[in-house]
């Protein structure tokens, strides 16, 4: 399933979010059950195969490492974590310090130390969404394609601070 085609939007990773959305607001409630009720059972099914396809694109592309993975994997390069380029030990190294920082940072409920890790680590996120925005649009895909496992990184570092926040 290409999810770019399922809501009639350009193959690119700059996409924009705002009419994305508003895109899938509108496939599903033209798609919703409700409206399919008298129809033939063929056709009721269809308009649920579509729907379930709607949502399903709309997860992917509203996601920027689920919108690059489905880009790679339209433009035939595999990807997942044992598909993908191994990260430098340079990039290794620095994720293991940040994670013990975090670590360190947890102990101490220190909450100013970890929102300030959390916005240096948002600002490398969106970098690496630049680069993939950039090399996509470029067709430089094998070039970009370890700033999805660094993208992958910061994502996991991300949602680690939002559960010592919520703690």
């Amino acid at each position: 399933m290409d999810p770019f085609a399922t809501l009639g939007v350009e193959r690119k990773f700059d996409v924009d979010l705002a009419a994305l959305e508003k895109t899938h607001r509108e496939l599903s409630r033209a798609l919703h059950p409700d409206k399919f009720v008298a129809a033939p059972p063929g056709e009721r099914r269809a308009a649920l195969e579509k729907a379930v396809q709607v949502n399903e694109s709309w997860r992917t592309l509203r996601d920027p490492i689920r919108r690059a993975e489905a880009l790679f994997s339209l433009y035939g390069i595999a990807v997942g974590e044992t598909n993908e380029p191994k990260a430098s030990p340079e990039f290794l190294m620095e994720v293991m310090e940040r994670r013990e920082e975090l670590a360190e940072a947890r102990a101490r409920k220190d909450l100013a130390a970890v929102k300030k890790m959390a916005e240096e680590m948002a600002a490398r996120s969106g970098e690496a969404e630049r680069a993939l925005a950039d090399g996509f649009a470029r067709g430089d895909y094998a070039s970009v394609l370890p700033r999805l496992g660094e993208l992958r990184f910061y994502k996991r570092f991300l949602e680690e601070v939002s559960a010592i926040e919520e703690e």
